[in-house]
């Protein structure tokens, strides 16, 4: 294997780990501040166990995806300098950013939240944490305006060879930006909430702390309905703005050739990428995907045979991808509105709570595949219609990256499963007695 392809391997493995523990982070600390919270409303020491509990889970994901997330950016410079260098003014700016005004902030108010208990009052306490959460989402705002810029790069000019930064405010208001914010960080609140409800499904079919449980299920339940329900809306109108900048990911994720009016969505298909058409198609809806695309079902929609081979997307992957994240996606507010019905019969209904513990890996999946048709559905580009992946990466050979995948492989596996497990043995306790008393 060539060295693209390697370095590419290596960042998507990396990537891909790293963001295992990202939305959880975010997610988490939004319920876990709202548990505090109540706890300060209502005195109700359930609320103080809640804030614990979870909080002990948060703590361990959140160390994860430090790990994890330094290593990522280390690979800017060893196996992409070349990027580097061409957008370093650009890129590595937001990168800088991030860094100094909200993963340092981040990491030093939880300091306060760990050791805080007994310093500060349950008020001051409360507050801690929604900072942390305001200071998580802030993080992801600049790492989500740095890829929305690689997405479609605005605010640029070429000077000298490389890309140089000349209006600030430009890249910042990015509309592919702003659209990934708004759909990143709801995914990530599903996410959450799924696995708050799978972990008190786990003890509610034990007939453990069924009160406890019953309220942070409850909680979790409210939240992901809303925001699952959002997605669904915000996911129709960023569909709309990838089919105004990059047409070919559109036709690529529906594995769409011929440009043409009333453009039709294939319930199941199978691309021929060779001989550039669909082995098979089944279910067609005229004009389906001109509404997706354009809100017309007469409008028209390019074909991938409009774009030079060279610079179309992989079809099959990014067609796997999209429907999988889409299926799952419609899933998860149907979940969550059957869940809404039950939410007062819970332990009456262990069907349900089952259905809800094995569903934790779901929505790890759909954000994953999210970002594999980001990211896959860009190509060739890592910087769109701007700079090729194969412009990018460093001068170094094949063998130092082959040697160090398989390093990152092994590394980032053993800290997986410790991570997984101490997550996972965590939740299986069950929340302790309040032991620390929280200053009034």
């Amino acid at each position: 294997m060539d060295v693209v392809l390697l370095s590419r391997l290596q960042f998507a493995a990396a990537t891909m780990f790293h963001f295992l523990f990202v939305p959880l982070t975010l997610g988490l600390s939004v319920l876990v501040a709202y548990m505090e919270t109540q706890y300060v409303r209502t005195k109700d020491e359930t609320y103080l166990k809640m804030a614990k509990f979870w909080g002990k889970i948060f703590l361990i994901n959140f160390a994860l995806g430090v790990v994890t997330g330094i290593t990522l950016e280390f690979q800017f410079g060893t196996n992409w300098s070349r990027y580097s260098a061409y957008v370093g003014d650009i890129f590595g700016s937001l990168l800088a950013i991030e860094a100094t005004s909200s993963f340092f902030l981040e990491s030093t108010l939880i300091g306060v939240w760990i050791f805080g208990w007994k310093k500060l009052s349950a008020k001051a306490h409360a507050i801690v944490m929604w900072l942390i959460a305001a200071a998580s989402s802030l993080s992801a705002i600049w790492i989500l305006t740095a890829n929305g810029w690689m997405q479609h790069p605005v605010g640029f000019t070429i000077r000298d060879g490389r890309a140089e930064l000349t209006d600030f405010l430009a890249v910042v208001l990015n509309p592919f930006g702003i659209l990934e914010f708004f759909h990143v960080i709801p995914a990530a609140y599903v996410l959450s909430a799924f696995v708050v409800m799978g972990v008190s499904a786990y003890h509610l079919l034990k007939k453990q702390h069924v009160d406890f449980f019953t309220r942070s299920f409850k909680i979790a339940l409210v939240f992901g309905l809303i925001f699952s329900i959002f997605l669904a809306i915000e996911g129709d109108t960023h569909a709309v703005h990838v089919t105004k900048v990059q047409p070919a990911k559109l036709a690529a994720m529906e594995a769409h050739w011929e440009t043409m009016p009333r453009a039709p969505i294939h319930l199941f298909a199978i691309p021929d990428e060779e001989n550039e058409k669909n082995l098979i198609e089944i279910g067609s809806i005229p004009g389906m995907l001109s509404f997706l695309g354009h809100h017309d079902i007469n409008a028209e929609v390019r074909g991938l045979k409009d774009f030079p081979k060279e610079e179309r997307p992989p079809v099959l992957i990014s067609l796997i991808a999209f429907r999988t994240m889409v299926g799952l996606g419609t899933l998860f507010p149907l979940l969550m509105i059957i869940g809404f019905w039950l939410r007062n019969r819970l332990t009456d209904n262990e069907w349900f709570l089952r259905i809800m513990l094995f569903a934790i890996p779901l929505p790890y999946i759909a954000m994953e595949l999210g970002w594999v048709l980001a990211e896959v559905g860009r190509q060739p580009w890592i910087v769109y219609g701007l700079m090729k992946t194969s412009d990018a990466v460093s001068p170094v050979a094949s063998s130092q990256v082959f040697i160090s995948l398989l390093a990152f492989i092994g590394i980032y596996g053993l800290l997986g499963l410790t991570g997984f497990y101490l997550m996972a043995k965590t939740a299986q306790k069950g929340p302790e007695p309040v032991t620390v008393p929280v200053k009034e």
